[in-house]
C-alpha cells in the first residue's frame, strides 16, 4: 500500500471533466489497482471507481486529501493519479 497527501488545485475544484480525466486514466493504465481517496473535510473515504464516486466528495480547490494506491507497480499508479488531482486543469470555457 502507498499513499500520498494531495492538494486540490484545479479552481473549479474536482468537477465532471476533472474527474472524467482520472477515471479514464485509472481504467486504461491501472485497471488491477485500488484507489481510495481519503479527504480531509470530513467526508467518507471513497473508491475511485466511478466518476460519480469522485464527484460526490465535493472536493473544491486548496482542499487536501491522501491518497491510497493498492495493487500492480502502486508507486508509479500513485505519482500518476496524484499528480491529476493536483493538475490545474484548463478547459476552455462553454460558449453560449
Amino acid at each position: 500500500m502507498t499513499e500520498k497527501k494531495v492538494t486540490i488545485r484545479n479552481k473549479a475544484g474536482i468537477h465532471c471533466r476533472p474527474s472524467s480525466v482520472i477515471l479514464n486514466k485509472i481504467r486504461s493504465d491501472f485497471p488491477d489497482t485500488a484507489f481510495t481517496l481519503i479527504p480531509a473535510n470530513g467526508r467518507p473515504e471513497t473508491q475511485l471507481n466511478s466518476i460519480l464516486s469522485l464527484i460526490s466528495l465535493g472536493l473544491q480547490c486548496g482542499d487536501e486529501a491522501v491518497l491510497r494506491v493498492e495493487g500492480t507497480d502502486e508507486e508509479k499508479a500513485c505519482a500518476a493519479i496524484a499528480g491529476l488531482l493536483e493538475y490545474e486543469f484548463d478547459f476552455p470555457p462553454l460558449s453560449s
